[in-house]
């Protein structure tokens, strides 16, 4: 049974047309349809044509949002020696060595946003994956969070740096901001995550790579962006 939309959801939905907008037109509608009295999350949706069944067509990467995501994560590290006093003085929330390993195995705690480790931490770190992995926050080379140089790395998060990877659906979902941030804002960041998504395509990928883009806030409608933005995005 479907579930019944709320009044404010149906008026929202009433104010998009069936239509793809561009990015530029896209932004200040979903203000316009906004009814929660809370901050909203804006997060873009980028359906791909992958298989994510193969190795070879997983889609995954990082970019550091030009302005930011509206909070400040909140950042662990894992590390041993000099790193752990030098990953507090970055900024970072928690630090520490195998104790930090034993309060995550244990209890469960992830009261973090982001998880950073040193490579000699990582044969104590890898114990953690039935915790950390269900919630995405397992170091990974990849993603910049397995690294000697633990101060960029904080620095690169704390200043608005996002991952993005395909889910079974290959689907990609990345928040790009608040509801509350200067249009421009985020039509910025979202340009940001869409170039780079584009710049990471597979080589194995066949066929059209992009199917649909569609730009939502956590309570409002979804508003389908039109080709105009990869375009844009295809000569950034």
């Amino acid at each position: 049974m479907a579930k019944k939309l709320s009044k404010n959801m149906v008026k929202a939905r009433a104010l998009v047309e069936p239509r793809p907008y561009t990015l530029i037109d896209a932004v200040p509608l979903l203000k316009k349809a906004k009814y929660a009295k809370f901050d909203e999350t804006v997060d873009l949706n980028i359906r791909l044509g992958v298989d994510p069944k193969h190795a070879d067509q997983m889609v995954r990467g990082t970019v550091v949002l030009p302005h930011g995501l509206g909070k400040s994560k909140i950042v662990a590290v894992i590390a041993s020696g000099d790193k752990i006093a030098d990953a507090l003085a970055a900024g970072a929330e928690f630090a520490g060595g195998d104790e930090l390993v034993e309060k995550i195995q244990k209890e469960g705690w992830t009261a973090f946003d982001a998880l950073i480790a040193t490579p000699d931490m990582m044969k104590s770190v890898g114990r953690l994956g039935k915790v950390l992995g269900p919630k995405g926050l397992m170091p990974n080379p990849k993603t910049g969070t397995v690294t000697t140089d633990v101060v960029s790395a904080i620095k690169e998060i704390k200043a608005g740096k996002v991952e993005f990877r395909t889910d079974k659906t290959a689907l990609v979902h990345v928040p790009v901001g608040k509801l509350s941030f200067d249009p421009q804002k985020l039509v910025d960041n979202a340009m940001t995550v869409i170039i780079s998504v584009l710049k990471a395509k597979p080589s194995a990928a066949k066929g059209k790579y992009v199917k649909g883009i569609t730009l939502s806030s956590t309570m409002g409608p979804g508003i389908q962006l039109d080709s105009t933005v990869m375009e844009l995005a295809g000569k950034a």
